[in-house]
């Protein structure tokens, strides 16, 4: 008996056209993927480097430096002394003109507040002075003038003073601070308070200062 001949059927042409379209579905469905992750690699990669350049940037360039005062000098503006001494008149006031400048090392303007000179003689304060806020703008030197009134007669009670003033010599001390605030790109907000302690020696004679010492200190 022949046997028949076993044959096998052929699959569906729409099967075949459906496995193939899965295919061309899955190869774009992958190609899609690999395109997210780049574009997500590289919104990642330019935050990244965005943030750094921002940490850099807050460490060098915007990182708030100290303002710098500076006693550059002292000038005795009002001082009558009786004929041939270096003694004052009676009831006579004596005027001392500073010239103090704030250098701002800064990439942003330094905006100071009500300025605050004190002038010392034998550990009392003989003077005081105010001066008005102003701005030191950006690595720039701001220059002001503070005039300080002193009352002699107040302190001739003080043993020391008669012999100082005799000699020509009046040393004395001051003390200075300028409160402010540095601000950049108007993120960065830094206050700080600039103090100088001076101890300076007055030449009554010519009227000018023969020798100073400063000390500063920055709190920020």
């Amino acid at each position: 008996m022949v046997e028949r001949e076993q044959v096998r059927p052929l699959a569906p042409a729409s099967h075949r056209l459906s496995s193939e379209d899965d295919k061309v579905t899955n190869h774009l469905s992958r190609l899609r993927r690999r395109r997210c992750i780049k574009c997500w690699g590289c919104i990642a990669a330019t935050i990244l480097i965005q943030a750094a350049v921002v940490i850099i940037l807050v460490f060098t360039v915007f990182r708030v430096k100290d303002p710098v005062i500076k006693l550059n000098g002292f000038t005795v503006d009002k001082l009558e002394l009786i004929n041939g001494t270096t003694t004052p008149g009676p009831g006579v006031n004596m005027s001392l003109t500073a010239d103090v400048s704030v250098k701002n090392p800064n990439f942003a303007s330094f905006r100071y507040k009500n300025t605050t000179t004190t002038l010392f003689y034998s550990g009392t304060v003989i003077g005081e002075a105010r001066g008005p806020p102003g701005q030191a703008k950006a690595r720039r030197t701001m220059k002001m003038n503070v005039t300080i009134e002193i009352i002699l007669d107040s302190l001739m009670s003080n043993p020391s003073l008669l012999t100082d003033i005799s000699s020509g010599i009046l040393p004395m001390n001051t003390y200075s601070r300028v409160p402010g605030r540095v601000k950049m790109l108007k993120i960065i907000k830094k206050h700080v308070v600039v103090k100088m302690n001076c101890s300076v020696t007055v030449n009554i004679t010519s009227r000018s200062i023969q020798e100073q010492k400063c000390k500063r200190d920055v709190n920020l």
